[in-house]
Order: structure tokens, then sequence, then C-alpha cells
């Protein structure tokens, strides 16, 4: 058994070769001038890797293309040449013109289109084209390692019914993967409205009535409630050193992330910017989108912080993770939009606006309770967050291995009545031959008149 022959299949399929049956890397170029402005040109940037799903469909009007396309036509396999580990697969449903980095694949009397797509997102397949591509940075399928790529050809009848199987399976994990992709956004928002439940009172409504506690919650600033802003180390850091320095990127959804970490060796820096528990950290400069996210320093290590931060150290009217949810709330994050201050690719919110943003500010007591409540809450959604990453790996590992399974032949029963693969070959090969001479005997007829010259020589030494 060869390398292209490492599993088991069916007596009636064959172990072949790609370019066997189908004749990769023949093209027909179009020149721009050529094209109509209504025409579907698609370029590789409008296939989702992996999924193959279709992001985008422009026309040439939309695109105004000035280079050289290969055109295709409805059912064929269009194939990402470029890049082959982006496993960019596409079945084309219309007429339409492409880059030439994508290689459009016809069906024929030996190949249905459908298997054929499918085979070329099988991971044997992908695994190959990535072993024989060349190019370091833009890697590329060539014309004769494409030909020469492994292909397990089924009898006509069962490509159909795997290919219609596949559709309809990998059709049901594609709209579960789509669910899926939507629990992260549901789950932002959840806890956008936890943070805005918690620093408006309505989470702790109930906790109130039932404690009997009708105190008012004040409107502060937070230069009233808070003892220092001072701002982050300046000097440069290191991948090695003997204390953490905490940057703008180890600060993520309103926690810290103790991961891709600077160092620092410096004793008067360490001395002069060392974290204490309970200090909170505002990214001062960042994107318009980032700016003025903020968490808590719990003192799970010892460590400084950079200069694009501000350290917030709270009096004991101010509870450090009430002030975390009141900053990454809604109300919180509106402030720093409104307050930032622009600049060509970043936005910076200073000491003195950070001070002056005002909250309502429950007793120490309610403080309290909001942030035991918050903490509940959001394990809760941490918990069906890691739920999901873990039913997203799965659904993600459905599709190779129902590939896999449906080119061992084990998705769908074989047919004993099916024409084997072989017989198909040698019978397609007949017919080309039988056609071959008739062309064959056709041209010689019309050629008979014509008499040879002596004169010219039919050898030559």
């Amino acid at each position: 058994m060869t390398s292209n022959q490492c599993f088991e299949i069916p007596e009636s399929w064959l172990h072949i070769e790609l370019g066997d049956v189908v004749d990769y890397g023949k093209t027909t170029k179009v020149e721009p001038d050529a094209i109509g402005p209504e025409t579907w040109v698609l370029e590789l940037e409008d296939i989702e890797k992996d999924s193959s799903r279709l992001i985008q469909r422009c026309t040439f009007s939309d695109r105004k293309s000035k280079s050289t396309k290969n055109a295709f036509n409805a059912g064929d396999v269009l194939y990402g040449k470029l890049r082959p580990y982006l496993n960019k697969v596409l079945f084309a449903d219309s007429d339409g013109v492409c880059t030439t980095e994508i290689v459009p694949l016809q069906g024929n009397p030996a190949v249905y289109g459908r298997y054929l797509y499918y085979w070329m997102r099988n991971p044997i397949f992908i695994t190959y084209v990535n072993q024989v591509s060349h190019g370091v940075n833009m890697p590329r399928l060539g014309t004769d390692a494409g030909k020469k790529a492994p292909f397990i050809l089924a009898p006509m009848p069962e490509q159909k019914r795997v290919a219609d199987k596949l559709d309809t399976v990998i059709a049901r994990v594609d709209a579960c993967r789509e669910r899926l992709d939507r629990v992260p956004a549901i789950l932002k928002r959840f806890r956008q409205s936890v943070l805005s439940a918690a620093t408006s009172g309505s989470l702790t409504a109930q906790w109130r009535a039932e404690n009997h506690r009708e105190e008012d919650w004040p409107q502060v600033q937070l230069s009233s409630v808070a003892e220092e802003f001072s701002y982050g180390s300046s000097a440069k850091s290191s991948r090695t050193g003997a204390v953490p320095v905490l940057r703008m990127g180890n600060i993520q959804e309103g926690q810290l992330k103790w991961t891709d970490l600077v160092y620092t060796s410096d004793p008067m820096e360490i001395a002069k910017y060392r974290l204490k528990a309970g200090d909170v950290l505002f990214n001062r400069t960042n994107s318009p989108e980032l700016v003025g996210k903020t968490a808590v320093f719990n003192g799970e290590h010892d460590a400084i912080y950079a200069g694009y931060l501000i350290k917030v150290r709270c009096s004991d009217r101010l509870l450090p993770d009430y002030l975390n949810y009141c900053l990454n709330s809604p109300a919180g994050r509106d402030y720093c939009w409104r307050v930032k201050s622009d600049g060509v690719s970043q936005s910076n919110i200073n000491a003195k606006k950070l001070a002056a943003f005002e909250f309502l500010l429950p007793s120490v007591r309610e403080q309290n309770e909001i942030v035991r409540r918050v903490r509940s809450l959001f394990a809760y959604a941490d918990t069906l967050e890691s739920r999901c990453a873990a039913a997203y790996g799965l659904v993600e590992s459905l599709t190779p291995a129902l590939l896999a399974k449906a080119f061992r032949g084990e998705l769908v029963p074989q047919d004993p009545n099916d024409e084997p693969a072989a017989e198909l070959l040698k019978r397609l090969a007949n017919q080309r031959s039988g056609e071959g001479k008739a062309t064959k005997g056709t041209r010689a007829k019309r050629a008979a008149p014509v008499a040879p010259r002596e004169e010219e020589p039919t050898s030559v030494e």
C-alpha cells in the first residue's frame, strides 16, 4: 500500500491520482475588458477558511478588477491554490470569473462535482498539499503536484450518495457552528446587563427591601472617594527580570491576565511603582474602543505598572471591585468615549478626566453584596463560555471526521449493483478510444487526396 493508499476502502473503489480523472490546472483566461459589469468576480478573501463559506459576493462593477481572471461555470469546484493550508474550496452556484490563484475544476463522467468538492476539503488531501506546496511566505500548490494528488474514486452512483449525505450532515454542523458563534456576543451583552444593573441599584433592590435598607445612592465624583491617581513607569522593560510590569494588554474583560509579561529588575522602579492589593488600574491610552478598560490588582504577584496605565487607590468608602464595575459598565464606557482625546491612531484619557468621573455610590455594605452577586453571575457566564468553547471544539472536529468517514466508504452503504470504479474508468477509456479512432479515420479520409512529396525527407539524421 503506497503513501496515497494509507487506509482501506471498499473493493469497488480505487486509490488513484487526481490527474487521472480531473484536468487540474487547465483554465480559461479572461481579460478585464471582456468581463461584463454584473459578472461575479471571486477573490480568495471572499471564501472563509476551513468552512468554505462564501463571505461576500461582488460583481465586476463592484471591484473594477484590472487583472486577468480565470473563468468558471456553475457546478465547478473552485480551489484556492495559494496558501492551501487555509483550506478554501467553493462549489460554484453560478458562472463567474476568479483570481488566477483559484483553480476551477470541472466534474465529468468519472467524477461527480460535489464529491470532488468534498474530497478537496478532506484531511488527506489537505495534508498532501501542505507537504508539496512550494514557497515559504506564500506557498502554492503547483500544477504537477496537483495532478499527482491522491484521489479516491468511488462508483458514480455512490459518489452522488456520498455527496448528498455530506450535504445534509455538514449543513447541520454548519448550523450548529452558527448558533455557537452567537454565544460570545450574547454572553457579552449579559455581562454588560449585569454591570448596568449592579451600578444602578436594580441588582440589589430586593436585597435592600429584605434588609429594610432604604439608603440613598448619592452621585459622587471619583476624586471625592479616591486617594491617589498615579501614572505608571515609562522605563524600558525586558522579557526577563525580577518583577512583572503590567501593561494595557494585561487588562482583558475587566480582569488582569498574567500572560505576555515583561519585567524589570530596577530597584528604584520597583520601589516607586509597586502595586498593592486593591489598586485599580485604568488604561489611559489605547484605541478609541479600548481606552478606559479597567481591572483590579488583587496582589496575586509582586508587580509594577507601565506608563499607559493610571493607578487609582480607593478610600474606605469605595470598594475597588465596585469601582471596576462602574468603569466597565455601559455608563462608564460611555463616559470614556465622551471625554477621550483622539490622536492619529490612539485615544487618551488623563488623570484629571478620570477623577471627574461621576457614578452612584451605595453603602460599603451594599457594595459588598453587589460584588458577591456580580461574581456569582459572572462565574455562571464563565461556565457557559467554557462549555461553549468545548462544544465549538467538538463541532470543528466533526466536519473533518465526517469527510474522513465518507472517503473510507463508511458514511453510506455500498450497493453491489453499482458499476465498480475500475470498470467505470475502463468503459470511459474505451469510449474515448472509439471516439479517437473515428476522428482519426475521418481525418485520414479527408487527407487521402494529398500525396506525400518525395523531396521532403521522412526523417532527420
